[in-house]
């Protein structure tokens, strides 16, 4: 009889156990100092190798020839365990075991000594699933249990667990596998099966099987039908899409291609792509190129896209369009598991990406707001994005004038009295009059910076030109920072001692402002007013 690779090649040893050293060596360890406790608690998500270090845990105590910690699965202790002939090695279910009744019965049958081994172990699977009752009733053997016994509680879920109940056990935390340890044990399988797994085909699995070991095998699993297991074979065996057509139907999103980004998905629906996995794959694309457009050298990084077409791409939208796509894409994920028809909620996400006028959200009024700002300044995306006027609009949840105008980078009055160059904002009329904006500080930012030199760090930081450069605009001080990392840091850390410095120097109370943006040269207010003009073209700004 066929037996599925995940259970023919479940780790039998501490240091089969792939990615959980700091746990497997803890209890090997523990094994040989004799310092084992009466109850563990394994916390981890699915397939990390909880079970399976349970059951091994469980073989070493009662071991009759231990190794170094480790059971030697020769014994008739381990063999019997193993084959499931010694009943005082139990398995139990917590999802079907879940009454005080079953817990009651537990805790009476576990007073009697053991009848061919050591200790008595019970392995409670699940254990966040027993019922408040039933946790009471396990609270009383845990307290004070008898020498012979051993818990062990595994679960995906800790915060269900009562905190009595996670305080009389040792806890150890099973982290997600990474794709590295994925890819050796797939590897190292496929090579036992005589398979030939490509390299292409076990970064996918691996990728798929989101930290999972016993995941990964089982789709490995599903793709052997033949001896090579290559990328396509992959895609057609589980229904995915390949990077490239991603990637194209992403590009088309991107350019606001609707009708080929519908006529894309039409193809791939019909040769029988998984919608869900479509949209669950843009999203990670999306997410990548938001990660490389903040952070081009990140190792946050996950897919290996083709670098000078992945490049290309993120030029194309504002880091406020990739967050409304992300967000529109979480919303239709969502929906596809409340049921009706999977195309027609894909196509109307693929719609709403292309066009953020379809919809009424704040997110989507950031991104056509940064849209306009690009446009205005020329078309350059990398550099007319309103990081800091992002976070004011997006506390405007009505989409008011302020906030509006503050994500353009310039004050702005809103007039009750509609005019011929009032826009439309969620339905309301308002005007726009925009201020002048001031020149560079001069003297005043020279002499702010003269009272910070009692803080090196500080002054050193602001005093370097070719990232910071500073104009004042009445009691207020603007300060441009050439990347997001400074940005933050001046806005967050600095701030305060900024303001109090600006404060002394000018006599009264500043504000200061933090944006990020190029500073090769402060444009001259002449400069500014002119740009500012091009607004006008789009029926939102009325200059005075």
């Amino acid at each position: 009889m066929y037996q599925a690779l995940y259970r023919k090649y479940r780790p039998r040893r501490f240091g089969d156990v792939a990615g959980q050293e700091h746990i497997t060596e803890t209890l090997r360890r523990q094994m040989i100092s004799g310092r084992l406790s009466h109850a563990y608690l394994f916390v981890g998500t699915r397939g990390t190798g909880k079970t399976t270090c349970a059951k091994i845990l469980s073989r070493a105590v009662n071991c009759l020839n231990p190794e170094e910690g480790e059971p030697c699965n020769k014994c008739t202790a381990c063999v019997g365990i193993e084959d499931g002939s010694i009943l005082d090695v139990l398995e139990l279910d917590a999802a079907s075991n879940n009454s005080v009744d079953n817990v009651r019965a537990l805790r009476d049958e576990a007073i009697y000594s053991p009848a061919t081994v050591k200790k008595r172990v019970y392995i409670v699977d699940e254990v966040h699933m027993l019922s408040l009752s039933a946790f009471n009733a396990l609270l009383k053997i845990l307290e004070e249990p008898p020498e012979h016994i051993l818990f062990i509680l595994a679960t995906t879920e800790l915060h269900k667990v009562p905190a009595t109940i996670q305080g009389r056990c040792q806890k150890f935390l099973f982290k997600r596998l990474s794709p590295s340890v994925l890819v050796d044990r797939l590897n190292l399988i496929a090579s036992s099966e005589r398979l030939t797994l490509t390299g292409e085909a076990v970064a996918r699995l691996a990728a798929l099987a989101d930290g999972s070991m016993r995941d990964g095998i089982s789709l490995l699993d599903q793709c052997a039908s033949d001896d090579v297991v290559d990328l396509p074979r992959v895609l057609d065996t589980l229904g995915l899409t390949g990077r490239q057509e991603v990637l194209r139907l992403s590009d088309m999103i991107a350019s606001r291609d609707a009708v080929s980004a519908l006529g894309a998905l039409e193809e791939l629906y019909d040769d029988g792509r998984d919608m869900a996995s479509l949209l669950g794959e843009m999203a990670s694309l999306i997410r990548d190129l938001l990660v490389y457009r903040l952070s081009p050298g990140s190792g946050l990084i996950s897919a290996d896209y083709d670098h000078a077409a992945f490049s290309v791409l993120s030029g194309k939208m504002t880091p406020e369009r990739m967050f409304y796509c992300l967000d529109v894409l979480k919303t239709a994920i969502t929906g596809l598991t409340r049921g009706g028809s999977s195309k027609l909620s894909v196509e109307m996400c693929l719609i709403k990406m292309c066009d953020e006028r379809l919809s009424d959200d704040t997110m989507a009024l950031v991104s056509r707001v940064s849209q306009l700002e690009a446009e205005a300044l020329g078309g350059d995306l990398l550099s007319a994005s309103v990081s800091s006027g992002v976070r004011e609009v997006f506390e405007a949840t009505d989409g008011g004038t302020d906030a509006v105008n503050k994500a353009g980078g310039f004050e702005a009055e809103a007039t009750d009295e509609p005019s011929d160059s009032d826009a439309e904002v969620d339905g309301e009329s308002l005007s726009v009059a925009v201020i002048p904006i001031a020149a560079e500080a001069g003297d005043f930012w020279t002499e702010t910076l003269d009272l910070l030199k009692s803080e090196p760090s500080v002054h050193a930081l602001l005093s370097d030109s070719s990232k910071i450069r500073a104009q004042q605009d009445g009691s207020a001080l603007i300060i441009t920072v050439a990347d997001s990392f400074t940005a933050n840091l001046v806005a967050s850390e600095f701030s305060e001692l900024i303001k109090e410095a600006a404060a002394k120097v000018l006599g009264s109370t500043v504000l200061i402002r933090v944006e990020e943006g190029s500073i090769k040269d402060i444009v001259p207010k002449e400069d500014k007013l002119s740009k500012l003009e091009s607004l006008s073209s789009f029926g939102i700004v009325n200059i005075e």
